[in-house]
């Protein structure tokens, strides 16, 4: 989450106002690799970007 409040130029506590998820939850978002489904869609709203926009995906070489 860190790179979408850097990339939108808002602080955690502005994304807490704008999607109405608690700011503890953003705070928590990069260390959790399970969200809450509605937290997911108030903040990809607020942002105005699709829930896959929220992540990185990193892919790994299958060996």
């Amino acid at each position: 989450m860190a790179g979408v409040t850097i990339i939108f130029d808002i602080t955690q506590t502005q994304l807490s106002q704008m999607s109405g998820v608690p700011q503890g939850s953003i705070s928590r978002f990069d260390k959790n690799s399970r969200h809450e489904a509605a937290h997911l869609f108030a903040i990809a709203r607020a942002l105005g970007v699709s829930i896959e926009a929220l992540f990185i995906v990193e892919k790994t070489d299958a060996n």
